[in-house]
């Protein structure tokens, strides 16, 4: 079972805006269907945890459009928010050690996807739950602005390629 931290970021290292914007990330030129894309990505993820802020933003983005994901999802937040019709949502303020291997059991033989935001994702690097970081560099700088991944972390570069405009990378955590 792998978990991973899945994200695009600009090239100097922010997930979003400082008021949490993705609007730079969305104008970009990506092949949803190509390397390392998303799409396939998806296809082996079995459960997913997210911060609030990246839940609210989906939520305010989604439009009339149903809950993009089948997969359970576990929100990791302190405040009281909105479940979509349908979906297999679940708000947990518990340490990501518990949840995670809720987890597990829930993606069985797929992997879990940390979605994000970056502050989640280093709770859980913290706990050294992150197996592999993929990151989709787009050709942007933000200056400012929500961290890829507030941790130190060793990596190991195991895959590369380009999609596009996008230049994506496939990290191993390498642990002591």
């Amino acid at each position: 079972m792998t978990t991973y931290y899945y994200t695009a970021s600009s090239l100097d290292g922010f997930i979003a805006t400082p008021e949490h914007s993705l609007e730079w990330l969305l104008k970009q030129d990506i092949d949803h269907e190509g390397p390392m894309a998303y799409a396939a990505f998806e296809k082996g993820v079995g459960a997913l945890a997210m911060g609030a802020s990246t839940y609210e933003w989906l939520l305010r983005n989604q439009g009339e459009e149903p809950w993009p994901y089948v997969q359970p999802t576990w929100v990791f937040t302190h405040r009281e928010l909105p479940a979509p019709d349908g979906a297999d949502v679940r708000f947990v303020q518990d340490d990501v050690r518990r949840v995670h291997g809720e987890m597990v059991a829930a993606a069985r033989e797929q992997g879990v996807w940390i979605v994000g935001g970056g502050e989640l994702a280093g709770q859980f690097a913290d706990a050294d739950l992150i197996d592999e970081v993929w990151v989709q560099y787009a050709p942007v700088t933000l200056g400012a602005g929500a961290p890829l991944l507030p941790r130190a972390l060793d990596l190991e570069l195991i895959e590369v390629a380009r999609n596009r405009s996008f230049l994506c990378g496939r990290y191993r955590v390498t642990r002591a």
